[in-house]
């Protein structure tokens, strides 16, 4: 018997599904106006939900285990969320080169795992594969169509950080073997479900892959990065992030604007804090970085330093369920 896909997690999916096949049909429309038309969209979309999508990260343990909760708690989680964006900032001061590769590995995990179906009874293993591959098909696929801005992003973030540059020789042999990689991967993975007859799984699968690779391909690494991260990481991981709170729908279809007032309701406070600090930081820098590269480098350390923290509460708490339960035989059913 295969293994279904929820229709709750269809539910939440298409809604990404929806946003990003649009702004990819925008690109591919207007492709000199890619950057003001999916600029608008993008800056509503990254404080709504980019920066909102980790602003109630607080919840989370005692959404999970309310005896979690109190003032003890809180002193807790303050102090081991701000030490560990703490440590980030030491490792960016002491090692730059050496933090710029374990951000991209942290986001490769971080967003592969987020982006793995919930379907029930999937084997560990089959489950961390799928999870690495997708977030190397992430990068692999921006490094493989558009070269040369990738290497921009990369060499701009190794610059910003103070870190030694990739020569061109170096990107492209580490583009050929991710491809490499990515590509055969993703087959043996396709095969496996196939094998064992998971068509359900190997579907969702598939279309995904198509409606990304779509993304990635028509439009310029520094947008399409962007409207993955907005409209699919963050937009599912807030909806993930309501059923964790106990967000019950009106109906058996639930719309999109009641479940994103439900959670900007409680990451309102964080929510603003948050801005507050990013529209400070932008005021103190606006004389010192040259041009809208060094901002978009500014943009991703800020970013890394709660990635950690972030990351860590999803897969240590939110997919505990994955490391913590019995695992099925692949081959019943």
């Amino acid at each position: 018997m295969p293994f279904p896909v929820a229709p709750a997690d269809w539910l939440r999916r298409r809604y990404s599904y929806a946003a990003v096949l649009a702004l990819t049909g925008v690109g591919v429309a207007f492709p000199a106006a890619a950057g003001l038309l999916l600029g608008v969209p993008l800056a509503v979309g990254m404080v709504v939900l980019g920066v909102a999508h980790g602003a109630c990260d607080q919840w989370v343990v005692p959404a999970g285990a309310p005896s979690a909760g109190g003032w003890r708690y809180w002193l807790r989680f303050l102090a081991g969320y701000l030490g560990l964006a703490a440590l980030v900032g030491v490792l960016w001061w002491q090692w730059p080169a050496a933090t710029v590769g374990l951000f991209f590995v942290l986001t490769v995990w971080h967003w592969g795992s987020a982006d793995a179906p919930a379907a029930t009874q999937v084997p560990r293993t089959w489950w961390l594969g799928h999870s690495l591959l997708r977030g190397l098909f992430l990068f692999a696929v921006p490094a493989w169509r558009w070269p040369a801005e990738t290497a921009d992003v990369v060499n701009g973030l190794l610059t910003f950080a103070g870190a030694p540059t990739l020569g061109a020789a170096a990107f492209a042999g580490g583009v050929a073997g991710l491809g490499l990689l990515v590509g055969g991967g993703h087959l043996a993975l396709w095969a496996l479900y196939a094998r064992h007859r998971r068509w359900a799984w190997l579907t969702t699968e598939l279309v995904e892959v198509a409606v990304l690779a779509a993304l990635f391909v028509a439009v310029p690494p520094r947008l399409s990065v962007g409207v993955y991260f907005v409209f699919w990481h963050s937009l599912q991981h807030v909806l993930r992030m309501n059923h964790w709170l106990g967000y019950t729908a009106p109906r058996a279809r639930p719309a999109l604007l009641p479940q994103l007032a439900f959670f900007l309701r409680r990451a309102a406070p964080l929510l603003l804090v948050s801005c507050a600090a990013l529209l400070g930081l932008g005021y103190l820098l606006a004389g010192r970085l040259p041009n809208p590269a060094a901002w978009f480098s500014l943009a991703l350390v800020v970013a890394s330093v709660v990635t950690l923290p972030h990351a860590l509460l999803v897969t240590l708490v939110m997919d505990a369920g994955y490391w913590q339960r019995p695992q099925p035989n692949a081959t019943a059913g």
